[in-house]
Parts: structure tokens; C-alpha cells; sequence
């Protein structure tokens, strides 16, 4: 029998207490339906619609809470902004449920997560004005955390990225995006009529990553007329945030179901935004937590 690889400190991190380095929560604290959101505030905003809580850890912008909503153990966990962050966090999540603290070693049984992001997003086309709920469908990366990971071409949509990179004449040197499917039967089991499927850019930047121009000129100031026009098999480009594809990404190499779903809160194309979306947001969370 081939020795299982023991995972050193430098690189599987464990707190003196046993939780897990960033994110500070132990194994038996994390549940297997987890969700995601960006601001550790709205963790609050979530968990007070459990019936009992069972841990609540704050650390940095990683705020996780598990508890049970009817009947179902639910850990809600904010990530912060930036598929970086997610990086961490998608990490962290499937250490704690598939390496065995003691030993460091893999565990021989695989214990898959289910990770629903709700979020925030601008919308790019006239399907998704502001209010609209949007699920990523398809993740397109505009940064990088995939690439340091074998095997990526695995879980990537390499036709989408060929139409993207010729549609748009890609001009960002050094940066390639990738697209990454959901996982279909969590979209299958969120998603009814009243949520949009789409395809999602994830943004390594608020500003110029999303074609915003405060006082430093964009490398391609034409980007967003060709985001929105772009069409590949009848399908286009629904709206911008900034986690969604390595969320996807990661959670498909780790054999974990993920996905996204935002609530539409600026249009890009009409130039508006709702910077009072609170009602919009819990009407959004309302229907994940029902349908995780």
C-alpha cells in the first residue's frame, strides 16, 4: 500500500486551539451546506433567520455562523471581496471536511460541500436591470487563481474562452480568461422563473478591471461595449462581480457543487445604481436558504 502524504504546517496551518488558520473554525463546526457571502455583516443578516445557532467566529472578514434553519444545518460564512480571497477560503473549507486534522492526511472518504454565493453584481445587458436576480451559469474569470492549479483544463469551457478572446479582442497582456461551468444540478435546484441563468464575469478589480475610469486611463476603454455585444451560441454576458470563477473553478477540481447568484444592484449600461438594495438582498437570501 503506497504511504499517504503528510501535509506539513507550512502549508496545512492549524491554529493551537484546531481550527483552521484563517478562517478559525474547527471540522465539527462546519456544516456540508455552506453559504457565501461577501460582507461579514450580512453573515448577521442571514443567520437571524435560523432557529438556533450553534457557533458564531469571527476572524479578519471571515465571520462564519452555523446553525439550523428548518431543519436544515446551514453554515453561513462571509469571504470578504476578490476570488483571492476565495482562494482561501474554498481551501480552508474542503481541509476541514476532507483532511484529517491529527494525522494530516487525506481522509479516505470524500465529503462533498454545497456553496451558494449570494451577492451583488452591475448588469450589462437589458434582461438584468437593477433587481434582477442573476445565477452564473457559466463564471468567466478575469483573474488568474485557477492557472496555478493542474488539470484546470478539466473544468474549463476552452470554446467560450477562444469566442471571448477573439470576440474581444483581448488586449490585457499577461491575463487570459477562463470559464468555468456551475455545477448543473445546483443551478437545476436554485434557479426557478424568478432567477435569471447567465454568464458571469468575475473581476480581479472594482475600477479599471471593470472598465471604471476615475483619474488613471483604461488599457482598453472600449472592453464593456465589446463585453456587452459579445455572443457565442446565443449566449451573452449578463453582468460583472468579483468571486464567482474561482469559486466555480476550485469547487470543480475539489469534486465540491458550487455556484453564484447576485442580485442586480448597479446597470452599467444605463449608468444607475441602488445603493439601497437591503430589501432587494434579503428577498434574495430568503430563497436560498429555502432551496439549498
Amino acid at each position: 500500500m503506497e504511504n499517504k502524504r503528510i501535509i506539513p504546517p507550512s502549508e496545512l496551518i492549524i491554529n493551537e486551539d484546531g481550527s483552521v488558520f484563517h478562517l478559525h473554525i474547527k471540522p465539527e463546526q462546519l456544516s456540508d451546506k455552506i453559504f457565501l457571502v461577501g460582507d461579514p455583516s450580512r453573515v448577521d443578516m442571514v443567520a437571524q433567520r435560523f432557529d438556533s445557532i450553534e457557533c458564531n467566529i469571527s476572524s479578519r472578514e471571515f465571520h462564519t455562523i452555523t446553525g439550523v434553519y428548518k431543519g436544515k444545518r446551514i453554515t453561513v460564512l462571509s469571504h470578504g471581496i476578490g476570488t483571492d480571497n476565495i482562494d482561501i477560503v474554498m481551501n480552508e473549507l474542503d481541509a476541514l471536511a476532507n483532511i484529517d486534522f491529527n494525522t494530516r492526511e487525506v481522509k479516505d472518504d470524500f465529503k462533498q460541500l454545497t456553496l451558494v454565493r449570494v451577492g451583488t453584481s452591475g448588469g450589462l445587458q437589458e434582461e438584468c436591470p437593477i433587481g434582477t436576480y442573476v445565477a452564473a451559469e457559466r463564471s468567466i474569470g478575469f483573474d488568474g487563481v485557477l492557472y496555478f492549479y493542474a488539470h484546470s483544463g478539466r473544468v474549463r469551457d476552452e470554446k467560450f474562452e477562444e469566442a471571448l478572446l477573439e470576440q474581444l479582442d483581448w488586449k490585457i497582456e499577461g491575463l487570459k480568461p477562463y470559464v468555468v461551468k456551475s455545477d448543473n444540478s445546483l443551478i437545476e435546484q436554485i434557479t426557478q422563473n424568478d432567477i435569471l441563468r447567465g454568464n458571469t464575469i468575475a473581476a480581479n478589480g472594482f475600477y479599471g478591471p471593470q472598465g471604471r475610469q476615475l483619474r488613471l486611463a483604461l488599457r482598453d476603454p472600449k472592453l464593456n461595449q465589446k463585453i456587452e455585444s459579445f455572443n457565442f451560441e446565443d449566449k451573452h454576458i449578463t453582468n460583472y462581480e468579483m468571486e464567482s470563477s474561482s469559486l466555480a473553478g476550485l469547487s470543480a477540481l475539489m469534486g465540491h457543487r458550487a455556484m453564484t447568484v447576485c442580485c442586480i444592484i448597479a446597470g452599467r449600461r444605463a449608468e444607475n445604481m441602488n445603493t439601497n438594495y437591503k430589501g432587494s438582498i434579503e428577498g434574495l437570501i430568503d430563497l436560498v436558504l429555502e432551496r439549498i
